[in-house]
């Protein structure tokens, strides 16, 4: 899946306890709950593939590949610029 926004990926409760302090660095806090959120995803196979923007020690922009096993995901929400979608009043 590839798009111009992103994509929210939501992991289980349990998932994000075992991985503990190794996810926390990626995690995004928002209100509707603790996700990664990530330029391209791929899905296909045992480990979810992320690939996300990070920044290293001296502020620069670096590319993070971030895998995770498929069974620890929750939901995916497609976060695309793509116009309005939905029931909601606009």
């Amino acid at each position: 899946m590839n798009g111009h926004g992103g994509f929210a990926v939501y992991l289980f409760p349990q998932a994000l306890e075992m991985l503990g302090e190794a996810i926390k660095p990626y995690l995004t806090d928002q209100p509707n709950g603790p996700h990664v959120f990530c330029r391209e995803i791929d899905t296909g196979g045992a480990f979810t593939e992320m690939n996300l923007v990070g920044r290293n020690a001296d502020g620069q922009e670096v590319q993070v590949e971030l895998m995770v096993p498929t069974s620890m995901i929750r939901m995916i929400v497609s976060a695309q610029n793509e116009g309005e979608f939905g029931f909601g009043p606009r």
